[in-house]
């Protein structure tokens, strides 16, 4: 039980209230404006500062259980290659991880392991409008070796400065190796997840009611809810794609991966399955939403169309009367009767009243 205690006290990040210093934020890291961080640590313990990566490198690897934490934010080629290179990377990962916009994935090379996360993140708004943005998203590649992480993070949110705090505070953790800090990592994203489901939900609540609410403005909530259906598949491409590398990293045996800590990456995984659940569910409803609202669009539509009829019928009987003694021939009946006019208008009143009840008992007016 400590151990599920230990890892669940480092899965839940972004939960905690203390205050934290933001380690990624360039400004504050001592290697310049790519390398957000390097930090050495041994048996779960961060070792003093070193200047440059290549001396981190050589201090962990003459210790044993020792190893290097690299963070990279947004590198180019170039800034990277001299990283790729003392580390031993495989082109096709280095590639993906200086581009980016790739598919939640794990590959294996050789002996690192490469994995690919997409983090997400809810942009607060005042009110949905059908140009609200409310999902953003970014990617943290992850190079996982026997003693070393390197972390390649694209886009201004998804700090790792936050996670590497708490795991410092849980050095009995940082002690299994790198295999600890991916399964930090991948909780987290996930955990961030669940967060912006939970405040998407709110968006949806308020749509739904907003829709069925009888005094809402009919031309405006179909933009919304296909602008939140936008903002939903841009989540659902982040969420979705990542079960099979979790599993995999829950099931499949790797030499860079704790086997105490492998198995833990089920409990990631039962997360992201639920997320996944919640986010299908979220379309689903959208989908009723969106008819929902065209049918109440339609049955406007259908009521005003019965009213523009029936008051149509009701204009016809004195457009055909007065279209009748408008034609202007010498004989017609009642034409030079004192009371003809009079008696013609009563007659106009009287058929229009009728066919003015006639509409309103059957609901047309």
């Amino acid at each position: 039980m400590s151990m599920v205690g230990n890892l669940r006290k480092v899965a839940n990040l972004a939960r905690r209230g203390r205050r934290r210093v933001d380690l990624s934020h360039p400004a504050r890291s001592p290697l310049g404006s790519t390398v957000v961080n390097c930090v050495v640590y041994r048996d779960g313990i961060r070792r003093p500062g070193t200047d440059t990566v290549e001396e981190a490198v050589r201090h962990a690897r003459k210790h044993r259980g020792g190893f290097v934490w690299l963070g990279l934010h947004e590198p180019t080629e170039e800034e990277f290659a001299g990283v790729a290179e003392l580390f031993g990377l495989h082109p096709l990962a280095v590639e993906d991880a200086v581009h980016a916009h790739q598919r939640p994935k794990v590959e294996q090379y050789g002996d690192v392991l490469f994995a690919v996360f997409k983090t997400v993140t809810y942009v607060e708004h005042a009110e949905l409008t059908a140009t609200s943005e409310v999902v953003n998203t970014g990617e943290i590649m992850v190079f996982t070796g026997p003693d070393f992480v390197v972390t390649v993070r694209h886009g201004r949110h998804g700090s790792l400065g936050p996670l590497r705090e708490d795991l410092e505070a849980e050095p009995q953790q940082l002690a299994k190796g790198p295999s600890a800090v991916l399964h930090a990592i991948a909780d987290h994203v996930v955990d961030d997840y669940v967060t912006v489901a939970e405040a998407v939900q709110n968006d949806i609540d308020q749509v739904e009611t907003d829709v069925f609410s009888p005094n809402s403005p009919r031309n405006a909530d179909a933009g919304r809810i296909y602008q939140l259906k936008r903002e939903l598949l841009e989540l659902k491409r982040a969420v979705v794609p990542l079960a099979r590398p979790l599993d995999r990293l829950a099931t499949e045996p790797r030499s860079c991966v704790d086997p105490e800590i492998q198995a833990y990456f089920r409990d990631v995984a039962d997360h992201l399955t639920r997320v996944t659940e919640q986010i299908t569910a979220f379309d689903a409803l959208l989908d009723s939403i969106l008819q929902a609202h065209l049918a109440q669009v339609t049955v406007a539509q259908n009521e005003d169309m019965r009213k523009i009829t029936a008051w149509a019928a009701i204009i016809a009987v004195p457009t055909m009367v007065c279209g009748v003694y408008g034609m202007n021939f010498d004989h017609m009946p009642e034409l030079r009767w004192r009371f003809g006019y009079p008696l013609v208008l009563a007659v106009i009143a009287t058929a229009c009243l009728v066919i003015h009840r006639g509409f309103k008992r059957n609901g047309w007016l």
